[in-house]
């Protein structure tokens, strides 16, 4: 009988139920078991797993990697998927391998051009691929500079963390006034540039932000699996335009997203984000990691987490091509349930419902000095589904 694979997602985003949800439902019937990590109680990814523990709070990036090994010598963990602590788990592979596990990650050095977004567009540039203008801005007076240079362009400056994932800190800037209209209706990203200059001047440290134009729709976010050998096994871009979704295999997108992951070795699942600046698409971002809409892959009928996981053990998927472009599609949330039992270290103040299986005893570590979305088809003529988000 073969045994269960079991896979270790640690700290990762809400949206990767779905990721868990496709491995169990793998063409080859193999039996997956899913080990989840979260720092949040109620994380659904918890719920979702087989077996979960809360992550201990304040580890140093050393102390985490200790925490990593005696996870996946406690649980038996054949593929971990790290998300936390990504740069720090990668350097460790040896290590990692050892103790039986294989990481569904980038080598190290691969991880370490893309934690730094400047030291990625110098790379890129440098090898064809087209990005957008930027400035490094640590003060008030460079920021001003920044967005001075680009208006006089014609472009809208916006800005966002030098390093950093998921949108965090994603501002545009506006001339108009603070007025009523920031505080109706939804939050909006854009942000006066009096009250930034404001805020950064009265800051009692410099921040490190690009400041750069901003880019227009559609984004197409391609997901890349790359072998060891350096050679991608499957690229698909997912175009999002707002609220409306589809999928593309043209080469203005795929193209640059291959070199990219074959030039820097992005082994195993990466994410490569272009937007449009003027009339050719330029890079936003890449990602080192699972996407959070890699499962909406599933909308063309290949299995991406699966064929992730075979990679990962070895077991060459080879070529893989969508066997059709699902139809356009739109997002919604929905419900998902809960830790129905105390996790270790959990709130007093939940039930003691016993868990189904005693939990490892908690180890100590150095200290460092729910909702979730899914696919829904949208028709090609509703007029609602090409509306801002």
């Amino acid at each position: 009988m073969v045994s269960p694979v079991r896979v270790w997602l640690n700290r990762t985003y809400a949206e990767n139920v779905f990721f868990m949800d496709q491995l169990r439902r793998n063409p080859a019937d193999r039996a997956v078991e899913i080990h989840a990590t979260h720092g949040d109680p109620d994380s659904p990814v918890l719920a979702a797993a087989d077996t979960a523990d809360l992550e201990p709070e304040g580890l140093s990036p050393g102390g985490y990697v200790e925490y990593a090994l005696d996870q996946c010598a406690r649980r038996g963990i054949d593929v971990f998927v790290p998300r936390l602590h990504q740069a720090s788990v990668v350097a460790h592979r040896a290590e990692f391998e050892a103790a039986g596990t294989a990481l569904l990650a980038p080598p190290p050095e691969a991880v370490a051009v893309f934690q730094d977004k400047v030291i990625a567009y110098e790379a890129v540039r440098a090898v064809g691929v087209p990005v957008p203008e930027w400035w490094r801005v640590h003060t008030a007076e460079e920021l001003l500079s920044a967005v001075e240079e680009l208006e006089a362009r014609g472009h809208q400056a916006c800005f966002k963390p030098a390093s950093g994932a998921g949108g965090v800190g994603f501002r545009m800037i506006t001339r108009d006034p603070f007025s009523l209209t920031h505080l109706s209706g939804f939050p909006s990203p854009s942000v006066p540039l009096r009250m930034v200059v404001e805020a950064l001047r009265a800051a009692q440290e410099p921040v490190d932000w690009l400041v750069m134009p901003r880019l227009e729709q559609p984004e197409v976010s391609v997901d890349c699996l790359t072998g060891p050998d350096n050679r991608v096994r499957l690229a698909v871009g997912r175009t999002k335009n707002g609220r409306r979704r589809g999928f593309t295999l043209h080469e203005r997108w795929l193209a640059p997203a291959r070199r990219i992951a074959e030039t820097f070795g992005l082994h195993h699942l990466s994410n490569v984000q272009f937007r449009m600046y003027g009339d050719r698409p330029v890079l936003m971002d890449v990602n080192t990691r699972p996407a959070g809409g890699l499962h909406q892959l599933a909308l063309c009928g290949i299995n991406v987490p699966w064929a992730a996981v075979r990679l990962a053990l070895g077991d060459d998927p080879g070529e893989l091509t969508p066997p059709f472009l699902g139809q356009d599609y739109t997002v919604l949330s929905g419900p998902r349930p809960l830790q129905p039992v105390a996790l270790p270290h959990q709130r007093a103040d939940l039930p003691a419902t016993p868990a189904p299986a005693p939990a490892p005893a908690p180890v100590k570590y150095p200290a460092a000095t729910a909702s979730a979305a899914g696919p829904v088809a949208a028709a090609a003529s509703d007029p609602a589904a090409g509306a801002p988000a």
